[in-house]
């Protein structure tokens, strides 16, 4: 199991769109990813109610974790799009 803390950029958090985008981007991964917020319950990365329901707000750090043989790769692109403003 390979893991990433990063904090969020969109200046509005992981709301419906940015969480939309970013569900779709860890569905299309090629590994099995979980999202955690602080000490939270880990959520199914490609899955939008889970994103949602964890209130994600602008300068947060979440935790992702994925397994498989390309991990250190898909959390890399999964780190590069929580860190990026989504709002501008």
């Amino acid at each position: 199991m390979v893991e990433r803390t990063v904090q969020i950029g969109s200046t509005h958090g992981l709301h419906a769109r940015p969480a939309k985008l970013f569900t779709k981007a860890a569905a299309a991964a090629g590994a099995p990813v979980t999202l955690q917020k602080g000490d939270g319950k880990p959520v199914n990365a490609a899955s939008i109610l889970g994103v949602i329901s964890l209130g994600i707000e602008h300068g947060d750090e979440v935790t992702l974790r994925a397994d498989g043989d390309n991990a250190d790769s898909v959390l890399d692109e999964l780190a590069t799009f929580l860190t990026t403003d989504h709002d501008a």
